[in-house]
């Protein structure tokens, strides 16, 4: 409905009794956001911005703004609009100014969505019945309302419903009272099934390939396994294309073929690189990578790492087997040998691990057999030890290079027998979590935690790498890597200096023999004043300790820089210890790697 200013009327006859042609511009008032950008879109005296238009050119401009203005206020519930216009002559143009009053906005009264059949227990739908909107006692939108209609028939589609049919879709709006009525109904039909699944393009039998498939011929069709076999498929790095799509062209009695392209991956990888590192310092790494050995899909990795501080060599025989839950066995040999400040080890290990997915985790069952010598706390030591492990592992991440929200989760747990191959007997476990959550579009908050327990008959034949330390560029920052822990017992301690007089390169400062319990928690903030480079404060805190009545809570503060390089992300921090009277002065950490 129109209405007309007494205002309008004179400038419409005052526009008659011109002629000449005059540039035009428009402003608009009483509203903003979205309501003001659906007006300007909709108003046709827009697409005539500095262009020279005549006065009837004009005058029918205005006659059909108030009604362009008031079916762009519409879709969003607003039903009686009120638009006035005036003319201002105005660096040498027309200046229409519109002044919009929007008027009440029209809300849901009553929202009535129906499905047929048990499409409604499937959670897929369930979710997005849940979310619709407008819902009741919201204001109508009508934009909201076709996005929420489209994500009901998705999610019916997902969940195997592929017939469903919108056969009522009604908004009922009463304009005296300001109410709208919505009315939806589905017709949804049978739910479908997985059929055959075809295979073209691998250069793998369909046997092994079969093997990622994570429903049987028979059950009911989902997008959400659709997906989880794609993603089985590149996680197990054979392919550069994998893409499942279902055969809608040849459904027959509510049945899905299934059909799988995939395109053969580099068959070999050579990486190399350099690298700096705080806790280890600069060094080289490569390695080759096999990503198929034969027709049964094994696998074979070998890698080296040479720091200035950490030298390690690791060799990894992957064989794949059946199932649905990437089941695969492997066997390894490792060489590390590691000099610190605080401790130097050598030592050799052979592993057989037996990996598989459960209940959403990767969960390895280990063997580990490990022996060589260690200087700790600049005191000998030599060990041997044959112990089973078990870990849980998951992750979660939008986006792998850069995490904006995300969280890891790891768990572990370990366990030896003296005099079955083990110098001491031995019960440990650990745990490490990391959680990114994004506060805004230019800032993370990042939180980070760890806890161990040892509980051994001879700590003395443990190796650096069993004992807990803390301290370092993923401990607590502003404290030199593994200088936090339980001290050396002061009987021992003449030993040590007698052993640093004899060596004067040695550290005799940090006389730290590692701990049997760790708790270190971390928390940041980082924010980014361009699109690749940021700033971070962050405060670290905990111990490595032997007993609780030990436990002394060192701090670390700090700020730092980050850059989303090419290579990933980078981060430079500078932390001081706080309150801490054995150490003092800035420690610099430096790491280069993704988030999680």
């Amino acid at each position: 409905m129109r209405r007309w200013s007494a205002r309008t009327l004179c400038l419409l006859l005052v526009l008659a009794a011109h002629a000449q042609a005059a540039r035009v511009a428009t402003r608009i008032d009483g509203i903003d956001d979205s309501l003001l950008e659906a007006v300007k879109g909709a108003l046709e005296i827009n697409q005539y911005q500095q262009r020279d238009v005549t006065d009837a050119q004009l005058r029918r401009l205005l006659e059909r703004a108030p009604a362009q203005a008031q079916k762009a206020l519409e879709p969003y519930g607003y039903f009686d609009g009120r638009i006035e216009s005036e003319t201002r002559d105005e660096a040498g143009q027309t200046l229409v100014l519109l002044h919009v009053t929007p008027g009440p906005v029209t809300q849901v009264t009553n929202l009535d969505i129906k499905l047929d059949g048990d499409a409604e227990g499937q959670h897929e739908v369930r979710k997005a019945l849940a979310a619709f909107t407008p819902a009741k006692g919201q204001a109508l939108d009508q934009a909201a309302y076709e996005k929420s209609k489209a994500i009901v028939q998705a999610a019916l589609a997902a969940s195997g419903y592929l017939d469903a049919e919108l056969v009522t879709h009604q908004i009922e709006v009463t304009r005296a009272t300001h109410s709208a009525q919505i009315h939806l109904a589905w017709k949804v039909g049978a739910r479908h099934r997985f059929g055959t699944t075809t295979f073209s393009g691998s250069q793998f039998p369909d046997a092994l390939l079969e093997r990622y498939i994570p429903w049987r011929e028979g059950d009911f069709y989902t997008q959400e396994r659709l997906l989880a076999l794609q993603q089985r498929l590149i996680d197990a790095d054979y392919f550069a294309y994998a893409q499942v799509q279902p055969d809608l062209d040849h459904v027959q009695d509510e049945v899905v073929p299934i059909s799988v392209t995939l395109a053969p991956a580099k068959r070999t990888i050579y990486t190399g690189g350099v690298f700096i590192g705080t806790d280890t310092g600069p060094g080289v790494r490569g390695g080759i990578q096999r990503r198929w050995l034969n027709s049964r899909g094994h696998k074979l990795a070998l890698n080296v790492l040479a720091a200035t501080q950490l030298k390690t060599a690791t060799m990894q025989y992957q064989i794949p087997l059946a199932g649905a839950d990437n089941h695969s066995i492997g066997f390894g040999a490792n060489f590390r040998n590691e000099d610190t400040d605080a401790a130097t080890s050598r030592t050799f290990g052979l592993v057989a691990s037996d990996s598989r997915l459960w209940h959403g985790w990767t969960r390895t069952a280990s063997a580990k057999f490990l022996t060589g010598n260690f200087r700790i706390a600049n005191l000998q030591g030599d060990t041997t030890l044959l112990y089973p492990e078990i870990s849980l592992t998951r992750k979660r991440a939008d986006e792998p290079m850069f995490v904006r929200d995300g969280w890891s989760l790891s768990m572990s747990a370990r366990g030896a027998a003296r005099g079955l191959l083990s110098d001491a007997n031995l019960l440990q476990t650990n745990a490490d979590a990391k959680w990114i959550h994004a506060l805004g579009e230019r800032s993370r908050f990042i939180a980070r935690g760890a806890l161990g327990a040892t509980w051994t008959t001879d700590f003395d034949k443990l190796p650096p790498e069993l004992r807990f330390f803390a301290g370092g560029d993923r401990s607590i920052r502003g404290y030199a890597y593994q200088t936090i822990g339980t001290p050396l017992p002061p009987a021992f301690v003449p030993f040590a200096q007698a052993e640093c007089a004899a060596h004067p390169k040695r550290n005799c400062q940090d006389l730290i023999i590692g701990g049997k319990f760790l708790a270190v928690a971390s928390a940041e903030y980082e924010y980014y004043f361009k699109p690749n480079w940021g700033i971070a404060g962050f405060v670290d805190s905990g111990d490595a300790f032997s007993t609780f009545d030990d436990y002394e809570q060192k701090i670390g503060i700090g700020i730092g820089a980050r850059w989303r390089s090419p290579v990933g992300l980078i981060r430079v921090d500078l932390g001081v210890p706080i309150a801490d009277r054995d150490h003092h002065g800035v420690q610099l950490h430096i790491v280069i790697g993704p988030d999680l």
